[in-house]
């Protein structure tokens, strides 16, 4: 081991263990966030269903296959993961849109059990659509009440989370979860619509 191998580890053992948080802060993180999404979820799907015919799922799936790299479209099999539904549900999903004439499918190139799906250009105009009601809507029930430093730190708190990394220490110019209060309206941020493609939001597990 060299110097510079042990000066870091002497660093690393001289950190103090990061402290566990109590029941009652579990609790509060867990039910404010499970609350939040209910509310937004719930008015985001009723919305996207008036004004497009599109579940939250079918607005998910739509964004995936509008946002693939491949111009020939995307697999099957990769919207399965990327959209966080079962395969039969997926499916499901796929065949309605592809009856509204939304999507369309096709066996995948040098690959005879492969399936790519891609938009069609009335789907193009259905996901535009979608797009500015799940902007709207985002914008209204949460960006809305958020100042601007609460918006970035809501995105990077979450955004670590979802990615399941381990967050540092916070620094002297970080924000702290307790600064998460409800804007004044007095003073109010800057409204900041998001894009679908910037801020999608959450499939619904395993439905269709």
């Amino acid at each position: 081991m060299t110097a510079a191998d042990m000066a870091a580890a002497d660093r690393t053992a001289a950190q103090p263990p990061t402290a566990p948080h109590d029941e009652q802060a579990c609790a509060q993180a867990w039910a404010a966030l499970t609350a939040a999404h209910a509310v937004v979820t719930e008015q985001l799907g009723a919305a996207l269903t008036r004004a497009c015919g599109l579940s939250i799922n079918e607005f998910q799936i739509m964004l995936r296959v509008d946002r693939a790299a491949d111009p020939g479209g995307v697999r099957l099999g990769e919207l399965c993961s990327a959209v966080r539904l079962t395969q039969p549900s997926l499916s499901r999903a796929v065949a309605r849109l592809e009856r509204h004439g939304w999507l369309r499918r096709a066996g995948a190139p040098g690959d005879g059990r492969g399936v790519m799906v891609t938009l069609t250009a009335a789907g193009r105009e259905v996901l535009a659509q979608g797009s500015g009601v799940h902007a709207q809507t985002i914008s209204e029930l949460l960006l809305d009440r958020l100042t601007p430093d609460e918006q970035d730190l809501l995105a990077r708190a979450l955004t670590r989370v979802a990615e399941g990394h381990p967050g540092p220490p916070p620094g002297p110019s970080d924000l702290r979860p307790s600064d998460l209060r409800p804007s004044d309206p007095r003073h109010p941020g800057p409204r900041h619509p998001p894009t679908a493609q910037e801020h999608s939001w959450p499939s619904q597990p395993h439905s269709a």
